[in-house]
């Protein structure tokens, strides 16, 4: 009787040593995927449980800083941070946004996730630079021309704004043109002009329009500065006559190429 034939032979032979390598690798390579997608599922769970369910990222303080004329609690209060609640569901714009509105002396404020347990609060305030009366109080105004607070007494070394140009008459067409807002914009555009000495000095800006803008400054001496364009050229002018004629008690930088200066 003959025996199996070669081809009966590896049949045989496959049959005994199992699947093929690529079948296996094929198997192994499903369990290693499965065994890490049900990792991923259960760090994934454990993750927003610790996050939103457990007691350990919850928020229990917040910190304040950067305050200069309000104070800490005054800013927890407007803020109103959540406490108790997770950490990671605190909305930071909106507490931004609530701060920014309901207190305007904040220029800027960066409400941040203090982990695992805080919210932090850095405040940054607006600076005055001038200063206008307002039925016996002073408001005041910052680099950008907002007006942001009433204060009962003026901050000292900010200079006083005199906004005397007229709805009628020769100033009528500044307010019909540039409006209020525009001329106060104006004035603290020639405030920021100004080289530091002569700005320590300054203790009024007066604008009569929108080009006849002028300084009081220390001592009653006087500065014709015109428009606010050219600034930094007439802040140079300016501090050229001032050294050229200390004595002098009125300067005119209206037009900076031919500055001028006169009294004794």
């Amino acid at each position: 009787m003959a025996g199996p034939t070669t081809a009966e032979r590896g049949d045989r032979q496959q049959e005994s040593s199992g699947p093929p390598p690529a079948r296996r690798s094929r198997k192994r390579r499903l369990r290693v995927i499965v065994i890490l997608a049900l990792a991923l599922a259960l760090l994934g769970g454990c993750s927003v449980w610790a996050l939103y369910g457990s007691q350990w990222l919850r928020v229990d303080h917040a910190s304040v800083s950067g305050t200069l004329v309000l104070t800490p609690s005054e800013v927890r209060e407007v803020a109103s941070v959540p406490l108790g609640k997770p950490l990671i569901s605190v909305d930071t714009n909106a507490i931004e946004a609530r701060l920014r509105r309901k207190l305007p002396r904040i220029d800027t404020v960066d409400v941040v996730r203090a982990w695992p347990h805080g919210i932090g609060l850095k405040v940054t305030e607006r600076t005055p630079v001038l200063l206008v009366r307002k039925a016996g109080n002073f408001v005041e105004v910052d680099h950008k021309g907002v007006r942001f607070a009433t204060v009962s007494q003026a901050p000292k070394g900010v200079p006083m704004l005199e906004l005397t140009a007229s709805r009628k008459g020769s100033g009528a067409a500044s307010f019909r043109r540039f409006g209020t807002d525009r001329l106060v914009r104006e004035a603290v555009r020639v405030g920021g002009d100004l080289s530091a000495a002569v700005a320590r000095e300054t203790r009024t800006v007066q604008v009569r329009s929108f080009d006849d803008i002028s300084l009081e400054l220390g001592g009653g001496r006087t500065v014709a500065w015109g428009s606010s364009e050219s600034g930094r050229v007439k802040a140079r002018a300016l501090a050229a006559l001032m050294k050229a004629a200390p004595g002098a008690r009125h300067f005119d930088v209206s037009v900076p190429t031919a500055p001028a200066s006169s009294g004794s």
